[in-house]
């Protein structure tokens, strides 16, 4: 079960903090949290994360394939 009141600190834990990571999150909130990064961070942000090593070149591709057009 999913509670949406933890994917966001899950979310920014992940990548904006590196401190929990997609092998420390429940499977569970996976896909919520690449949601979540991607509607309400910035490209820089992710960027940022995957740079930092918080997110693996597969969680940013599938975080950035969710990223609304403008």
């Amino acid at each position: 079960m999913v509670y949406s009141f933890r994917v966001g600190p899950y979310a920014r834990s992940v990548y904006l903090y590196g401190t929990e990571s997609f092998q420390t999150v429940p499977t569970e909130y996976h896909q919520p949290v690449k949601e979540y990064a991607a509607n309400n961070f910035s490209q820089y942000q992710i960027d940022e994360a995957l740079r930092k090593g918080y997110i693996t070149q597969q969680e940013y591709d599938e975080t950035i394939l969710l990223m609304p057009t403008v």
